[in-house]
């Protein structure tokens, strides 16, 4: 696969890098009380790396989705561009 695509690196450090951050406050806190806790912090999580990758503010991507403001673009609008750039090399 590597050969054919060459920006495809040959390590998994990124991916183990994602959820370090998540690992650690986790262990930390003992984690969360409830399944409902775990989903949510899942997804702040989720959310949140997937802003960072994006180059989008998180707390301003929070902010504009609570006030309905919609000025950020959906996540998804802005992911599927950057992957068929990606798919077409």
């Amino acid at each position: 696969m590597v050969l054919n695509r060459p920006e495809i690196p040959l390590h998994n450090n990124t991916s183990e890098g994602d959820i370090r951050e998540y690992v650690k406050k986790r262990k930390i806190s003992g984690s969360t009380r409830s399944e409902e806790g775990r989903k949510c912090r899942d997804t702040f999580a989720s959310l949140k790396k997937t802003c960072r990758k994006l180059g989008i503010s998180f707390w301003e991507y929070l902010d504009d989705r609570i006030k309905m403001a919609m000025q950020i673009p959906l996540l998804a609008d802005l992911i599927t561009p950057q992957s068929i750039a990606i798919d077409s090399r």
